[in-house]
Order: structure tokens, then C-alpha cells, then sequence
């Protein structure tokens, strides 16, 4: 598993074989021809073919150059804090489990994106694929001004034909084109390095006009910048179109936190003109609200309540005055947003470390998901935190142990309520199937690795892997970022 995109596997499929591959006949020049020793040999044009290029069978050279020369590969499936790799070992992918793969690169590394809705259709299965994403950079120290917003357009993201799923009829009768990926940017200068950003699009005013879509970023300096990309998403596919020189401003700065930095930031998804969440790492958070106008109002009375850092606020997707949670003091706390004392209603100790990421289902809005810094992460029936009294006695539902460093993201599958995806500090994104029937023999060993959840479906490497999204538009379709840039695949088995 390594984070070599598809299609340099494609272009090299003898990368790990180091076998000596015929050079081409580029022709004799006049004057320097050679008699060829093999002429009285053969007979026949078809002789001479079936022989191969130095007289014997293809077969029988392409083995022995192989036993030469090729590198030793180890098939067997490697699972990070159960295996380790010797000195001089590599990690490749198996492509036979993907049925898209791509890497892209960024100037500077982002640790945090978001995937941004488009115009091109849902439920999209063609290829190649594109997709939208906006991210902020973390630029080196003493080059902060290099920093910026990254409105990004990765486009020619084509099928590996490697795929397990794919059958030899379907290939036949598949017109799609395979292209190179290509990574195209609008930036926006920032100051400061963004330590999460999120998108929001309000609905289209007409057919004729794209939707606005704002996005909010939380900076290291401590204020939140919003800003309106909908000039910078219409350049990438309007040939000739200006981008005003107003668009690279904010339309507002949220200063409510001070110089507190944070990291929790989330828009409503059911206020359509906006709505958004921010929390810092004195335990403060604060909501803003965009006006009939087009302006934000920030509420300065804070909800407070949590004694650590707020790592993690995401609001119900189906309540629209509800919102959770996540804190550095373990627990997950649900606000009613219209409490006049800006207290939680109920709280919940979820773990003994940081709790650092939540995730709300949108397809079962009694999940709720949380991610902890020893490398566990839990699923919790909302209808178990009725009152603080039974909220406080509640077990998760499903506990899993499998990773051995923090998790840094996790994120329901947006249609499938049992599918989850799971960021961990140990360069690992898993994907997970909570409907898989625990059996007390068979979870002992899977892939005869012991302790393995059965639920577990897929590990994907991706060195120093921050945050992943699901696409909303392309089934099964993961984008994630990393200290290497940006990572777009697909597995057959989601």
C-alpha cells in the first residue's frame, strides 16, 4: 500500500520486476547493414515470430531474465501496528482493489479541505472523473506569507484498469478516455496557516446562475475568514473569465475568539443563507449568522462549558437548532443552540484521552460517531442520551481499537449508514462496514491477522493523512490530504 498514483503502475507495469526489457529496432543505417545470423535458420516469417527477438520463445527469455534479475515482492497484505518492514522494503498498492487511484500534489501541504458540490450530475459513475475541493495550506515556518485558500479543479482522474470489478466485456464496451490527472488552482492569499476549512452553497436564485458557495477558514492567528469562491469555481471551466480583484477579500472576519486558535468549525446544512459554528482551544464557541442582507452577525455571548480545547462541532442534519461537541477533555456534549445560558444539555465522557473528531450520520441521525486520541473511535444511539442521567450510563454501540495512533477524521458515508471512513496519525485511512455480524471465532483472525475486526474492509496507506470526505456526487469516491499532497481513489470494495 504506498501512495503511487495508478497510472505510473500503468506506465511501468514491470516497476518491481527490473528485468531487461528488448529495445526497440530503430533501423540500420545505409551502408551499415549486417548479415543476420539467424537467416539460414528459419523458413518462414512466422517461424521468425513465434521464436521471438534473439531466437528463442518469448516465454522462455522473459522467465529467465526475470530469475535474473527481478526483485523479490512480497504479496502478503501489510497491516500498519500488526506488521513492519524490513530494511529496504516498500509499500505498494494492490490495484486489483482500486478501482480509481490518483496523487496530487500541492505546493504546500493542507490540513484541512473540503469537497465542493458541482454541476456535473450525482450518482456519477463515468470516468475519467472530476472533482472540486477548496483546501488551506500549511506553509513552512517563516514563510507564512505564502500561505493561501486553494480552490482546486482535479480533472482527468481515470479508471485503473486493474480493477478487480472490472470484467473483459465491460472493457470492451467502455468508450471512456484515459487522460493524465491534472491539478488546477485559484488561489487566495492568506496570512496565516488554516487549521480547518469548510464550504457551504446557498441555492441557485435561477437556472442561469450557480449557486454561491462561501467557505469558512479557521486560521492559526485565530480569526475566521469567509469568503465567497463562486468567481473562482466559475473561472476553471469559463474560458476568458476574469476573476474581480474583490473576490480574493473576505466578505467578513470573525474576530470573536481573539488570538485563540481553534480547530472546530462547521456550517448548518439545514439554514440555506448560513449559518456556522467555531470553537477554539479555550473552550468557547461561537455561532454566526449571515443576514437577510448578505452581511454576519457574530453572537459574542459564547457557549461555554467544556474545560479543554474544542477539537471537533458539528450540527444535527436533522434538528436545526442542534449541534455537538468534541473536546480535548474526552467528552461530546450536545447544545440546544437556542439556550439562553449557552449551557449543554447533555454530556457524555466518551473517552479517558482527547476526544478529537465527530461524525453525525446524515442517513440515521441517531449515530453519532467520535474519534479519540488513543486510537479508538466509538458509534453512540442518540436515543440513549435522552436526559444527562441516562446519557451518562450509556455504552457505545460499536467500540473499535484497531489503530494504534490518534484518529484525526472520521466521516459517515453520505447514502450508506453502515459504511464509515477513519483518518489515524499511524498513515492509515480504513474503511469500515459496521452491518458486518460480529462472530466471537472468526473475529479472532482476519486475513490471518489476529485481532482484526471483522467490520474492518479496507486500509489504504497515505503518509501523515490529516482529513477525509467522502464525494457526495461519485458513489464510494474518497478524497484525503496529507503531508504529500492530496489523494482521490475509489476501492471495489465501497
Amino acid at each position: 500500500m504506498a501512495k503511487r498514483a495508478a497510472e505510473d503502475d500503468e506506465q511501468s507495469p514491470q516497476a518491481l520486476k527490473a528485468g531487461e526489457r528488448p529495445m526497440a529496432d530503430e533501423g540500420v543505417p545505409e551502408g551499415q547493414e549486417f548479415e543476420d545470423e539467424y537467416e539460414d535458420e528459419f523458413e518462414s516469417e512466422d517461424e521468425i515470430f513465434e521464436a521471438g527477438v534473439d531466437g528463442r520463445p518469448d516465454e522462455e527469455r522473459e522467465a529467465d531474465e526475470k530469475a535474473a534479475g527481478a526483485m523479490e515482492v512480497d504479496q502478503e497484505t501489510f497491516i500498519p501496528g500488526r506488521h513492519k518492514l524490513d530494511a529496504g522494503q516498500t509499500l505498494s498498492p494492490d490495484l486489483s482493489t482500486y478501482e480509481m487511484l490518483h496523487t496530487l500534489e500541492s505546493t504546500w501541504p493542507c490540513l484541512s479541505f473540503d469537497v465542493i458540490k458541482d454541476n456535473l450530475g450525482d450518482n456519477r459513475r463515468t470516468y475519467p472523473a472530476t472533482v472540486y475541493a477548496v483546501g488551506g495550506t500549511q506553509a513552512a515556518q517563516g514563510r507564512e506569507r505564502e500561505n493561501q485558500l486553494m480552490v482546486m479543479k482535479m480533472s482527468g482522474l481515470s479508471r485503473n484498469d486493474q480493477a478487480g470489478n472490472i470484467d473483459s466485456d465491460e472493457e470492451e464496451d467502455d468508450d471512456e478516455e484515459t487522460a493524465d490527472p491534472i491539478l488546477e488552482n485559484k488561489s487566495i492569499p492568506l496570512t496565516s496557516t488554516t487549521n480547518r476549512v469548510r464550504a457551504h452553497q446557498t441555492p441557485q436564485a435561477s437556472a442561469s446562475t450557480p449557486p454561491t458557495t462561501l467557505t469558512a477558514s479557521m486560521q492559526e492567528s485565530g480569526d475566521v475568514l469567509i469568503h465567497d469562491i463562486t468567481h473562482h469555481l466559475q473561472a476553471f471551466d469559463t474560458p476568458g473569465y476574469q476573476i474581480p480583484a474583490s473576490a480574493t477579500k473576505p466578505l467578513s472576519t470573525i474576530r470573536a475568539h481573539k488570538k485563540n486558535e481553534g480547530y472546530a468549525l462547521d456550517w448548518s446544512p439545514l439554514v440555506p443563507a448560513g449559518k456556522l459554528l467555531t470553537g477554539d482551544c479555550t473552550g468557547s464557541i461561537f455561532a454566526t449568522t449571515r443576514t437577510e442582507g448578505g452581511g454576519f452577525v457574530t453572537d459574542t455571548n459564547a457557549y461555554t462549558g467544556h474545560t479543554g480545547s474544542v477539537e471537533e462541532l458539528q450540527w444535527s442534519p436533522n434538528e436545526r437548532n442542534v449541534f455537538a461537541s468534541a473536546s480535548s477533555d474526552g467528552t461530546v456534549k450536545i447544545w440546544d443552540a437556542r439556550s439562553k445560558s449557552r449551557k449543554h444539555a447533555i454530556s457524555v465522557q466518551v473517552s479517558n484521552t482527547d476526544a478529537n473528531v465527530l461524525s453525525w450520520s446524515r442517513q440515521t441521525p441517531h449515530l453519532l460517531a467520535s474519534g479519540h486520541d488513543d486510537g479508538s473511535w466509538s458509534v453512540w444511539d442518540l436515543r440513549q442520551w435522552k436526559s444527562p442521567d441516562t446519557a451518562a450510563q450509556s455504552k457505545p454501540v460499536a467500540n473499535f481499537n484497531f489503530h494504534k495512533e490518534q484518529i484525526t477524521s472520521l466521516e459517515w458515508h453520505p447514502t450508506d449508514d453502515s459504511i464509515v471512513s477513519v483518518c489515524s496519525g499511524d498513515n492509515t485511512l480504513t474503511l469500515w462496514d459496521l452491518a458486518v455480524e460480529l462472530d466471537d471465532e472468526e473475529s479472532k483472525y482476519t486475513a490471518d491477522v489476529k485481532d482484526v475486526p471483522p467490520q474492518l474492509l479496507f486500509v489504504h496507506y497515505m503518509e501523515q493523512v490529516k482529513e477525509t470526505h467522502w464525494h457526495p456526487q461519485i458513489p464510494g469516491a474518497i478524497m484525503a490530504t496529507g503531508g504529500s499532497g492530496f489523494g482521490v481513489f475509489k476501492t471495489i470494495s465501497v
